[in-house]
Parts: structure tokens; sequence; C-alpha cells
């Protein structure tokens, strides 16, 4: 039996406390562990990740530092952060309410696989494709999405081991993440090519984003 909690929370309820959780729509709860918490679970890293990338590019916006070349990025992370969220919906919803799903809000739908391949044909032709082994780290931006890549690589490795027991309700939720890794991967290169392309900062514009960091940092 759950715990009863000692003080009045808006957020913290004690009913997971036994190491179980609920899924959408109601139903039977299941285990913390179960591999379907597992999968939406990762996906919900995923999204935490890729609001990394996106927190350094607003960053950049602020102090004037953000090249054009960068600025569509902001828009397409969140995009994805909230059809990510999508993803997370199918993957949290028992079975007996798969009736339930909407497609696009809560179910994967072939128009979000189709959104994620034309992104990827627009990427590929606007980038140079490198030559060697990628190593992460070249920039933060490109950092944050690669690791949200690697995290959306494991969300598809528990999807599969789902779908082998039956419990993907629709048939495109695996085509999303297989391509959106994929993507991911392209986003990271084209984040490095625009950096570098960005031109460098003037002395007087690095000092005056200096001084507005010490002015928050005091306030």
């Amino acid at each position: 039996m759950a715990n009863r909690l000692s003080f009045d929370s808006a957020v913290a309820t004690g009913a997971g406390d036994d190491g179980s959780t609920g899924l959408l729509y109601g139903g039977e709860r299941i285990a913390k562990d179960d591999l379907r918490a597992e999968a939406y679970g990762t996906v919900d890293e995923a999204v935490a990740a890729l609001g990394l990338a996106r927190a350094r590019l607003g960053l950049k916006e602020e102090y004037g530092l953000l090249s054009p070349a960068l600025a569509p990025l902001r828009e397409l992370i969140l995009r994805f952060q909230r059809e990510l969220f999508v993803v997370a919906a199918e993957l949290a919803t028992n079975p007996d309410a798969w009736d339930r799903l909407e497609d696009g809000r809560t179910r994967v739908s072939a128009a979000m696989v189709e959104g994620v391949e034309q992104v990827l044909r627009e990427l590929e032709a606007r980038i140079t494709m490198p030559r060697e082994f990628v190593v992460p780290g070249e920039t933060p931006t490109s950092a944050g999405l690669e690791l949200a890549r690697t995290i959306i690589r494991r969300a598809e490795r528990r999807a599969v081991a789902l779908g082998r027991d039956g419990l993907i309700p629709g048939p495109h939720l695996l085509p999303y993440l297989n391509r959106l890794a994929d993507l991911l991967w392209v986003l990271a290169r084209a984040a490095e090519q625009a950096e570098d392309r960005s031109p460098t900062p003037s002395r007087t514009s690095r000092r005056g984003a200096r001084e507005r960091v010490e002015r928050r940092s005091t306030e």
C-alpha cells in the first residue's frame, strides 16, 4: 500500500509509492519497470535532451549571437519535442483504450512520418555530408541533438520489444522513431555547419554579452 503524503502537493500523489504507475485513459496500473514505462520514459528523456539543444539556441538568440542559418532550428526542435509527446501517449495507453487514440494527437500518424522524411530530404540537400566518423561535441547545440538521437535509438529498441509482444497499437510508431533518429543526426551536422559559417562576434558584442550575463547573475 502506498504511503500517505505528510504534506499537501499539487504534483506528488503518493499513488506510485508502491512502484506502480498508471497508463493513459486509466485501466490496470503497471510496474514502473514495465517495458511500456521504460519505452515512454525513454521518449521523455529524449524530449529533455532536445530541450538542452533548444535552450542553447535560445541563449544565443538572447545575446544576439544566433546566426540566421540556425534560427529555424529552434522551431524544428520544438516541433519534434511536441511530436514525441504523441509517441509517448501511444506507448502509454492501455490496450483496452486503443480505440480512443487519435492520429496525430495520441497515436503516431503516417503524416508525422512523412513530415520527418520531408525535413530530412530538405536538410540533406543543404548540408555537406561528413566523409569520416563523427565524434559528437563540436558545438553544444549539436551535442544536445546527438544525445537526443542516441536516446531515441534506445526508445526504438524498447519499442521493438513491445511490438514483438503486440503492445504497439499503430503501424507508424517504429518508422517514426527510426526516421527521427536519422534526422537528428543530420540536424546535428546542420547545426555544426551553420555555426562554422557564423560570423565571429566582435569584441564589443562579446563584452556586451558578458556584461548581460554578469548583471543577470547578481539579480
